[in-house]
């Protein structure tokens, strides 16, 4: 189980971070067909995702159904509803999902997280799975840990094979094991008399009704899962939100270097003012039968702008990162995803990281209220005006 909790937060490092620095190229789009080669990590999100050109150095995607069908050079990391990976991977392959499928060779790791795991391909390396449906089909060149419900083994495995079952274990016909097989499971495995398991066979006996210890690490998992689930969320709508208005993410940053520091003060000001000023409204409306449309209406707007102000602090502070670091004034998706994630692990930090957070949101939400306040109204004085 320990062996499992620290291997999970491999999920939070993003790929290729001890690589050198490569290009990189990142493609978003409701359906995505990536047809072409280009140098360096691929990184690609959307509700569809099919690879069909080969990538030089590591591939990365996100979305609802994601199918890799040509060569990786690199390592693969790929979350979504659905994954089929149908060709080899020189790497290490990481896979969170519903329906997980590896078709071909992974000469790397594999870790697969999800609901059903295929595994027809022959790892190189070692094999991590946790799933309710689990099959590892053609064998591991390393150590194997499976944690599942009704799990499958067949193939040639050199090292050990460790397995928690809450349900039961079949090792099929062929199969051979050359170091132990270690199982825990509520009844004996179904082993078939021509698989070999050469290290021995060791079986532990376990109901799996949780004690407290098992239940405080299912916790950790629990919070753990949630955690990588909210980061990684506004990881991608912060990378969405400065590729696509890079000019909106600009100018909330130019509050910060152009205005006063009267100006930043009285624009941090007004970010606090309208997140608490509005919930007050809110309710006085909420007690006429006029203003209950309104109050609805309000709330929505309401909401919107304490996302936006949110998702905005992490570009704005990965904005002024590259500011300090690049000295460059222009804003790319890049930056709005290491903002975030500093953002998000600032979060983590008790009491100071949650003020960090407030004020920056405070800030974003001021900038983007003047911002809009002056599209709308373009005849009155400028945001700048206004605040300086």
């Amino acid at each position: 189980m320990y062996r499992f909790l620290v291997l999970l937060t491999l999920f939070f490092f993003p790929i290729g971070t001890y690589a050198a620095p490569a290009p990189a190229s990142f493609s978003a789009a409701h359906s995505l067909l990536i047809a072409s080669s280009s140098v360096g990590n691929v990184y690609a999100t959307g509700v569809s995702v099919v690879l069909t050109a080969p990538v030089t150095s590591d591939f990365c995607a996100i979305g609802g159904s994601i199918i890799s069908a040509a060569p990786i050079a690199g390592d693969g990391l790929l979350i979504a509803g659905s994954i089929s990976s149908r060709a080899p991977i020189a790497g290490d392959l990481r896979a969170v999902g519903g329906s997980i499928e590896v078709q071909k060779p992974v000469a790397g790791d594999l870790v697969a997280l999800g609901v059903s795991v295929d595994d027809e391909s022959h790892v190189g390396g070692s094999v991590l799975v946790g799933a309710v449906k689990v099959a590892v089909m053609d064998g591991a060149s390393g150590p194997v840990t499976i944690y599942g419900n009704d799990i499958s083994l067949s193939g040639n495995f050199a090292d050990d094979v460790t397995i928690f079952s809450s349900g039961h274990l079949t090792v099929a016909t062929g199969t051979i094991i050359h170091g132990k097989l270690s199982y825990e499971a509520p009844t004996l495995a179904t082993i078939s008399a021509s698989a070999q398991t050469l290290g021995g066979v060791e079986y532990t006996n376990a109901a799996y009704l949780p004690n407290p210890h098992t239940s405080q690490a299912l916790t950790f998992v629990s919070i753990g899962v949630f955690l990588l689930v909210r980061i990684l969320g506004a990881l991608i709508l912060a990378g969405l939100l400065a590729g696509l208005f890079p000019k909106l993410a600009e100018a909330i940053t130019e509050r910060v270097y152009v205005g006063r520091a009267r100006g930043v003060l009285l624009t941090l000001l007004l970010g606090f003012a309208a997140f608490v000023a509005t919930p007050v409204l809110l309710l006085v409306l909420l007690l006429t039968f006029v203003g209950i449309g309104v109050a609805l209406l309000l709330f929505v707007a309401y909401a919107l702008l304490a996302v936006l102000a949110f998702v905005y602090s992490g570009i704005l502070l990965g904005s002024v990162l590259a500011r300090q670091v690049s000295d460059r004034a222009e804003v790319l998706w890049r930056d709005g995803v290491i903002g975030m994630l500093a953002l998000s692990l600032l979060a983590l930090i008790p009491f100071v990281g949650l003020f960090i957070v407030f004020f920056v949101s405070m800030f974003s939400a001021g900038a983007l209220l003047l911002l809009f306040f002056s599209f709308a109204f373009p005849s009155e004085r400028s945001h700048t005006d206004l605040v300086s």
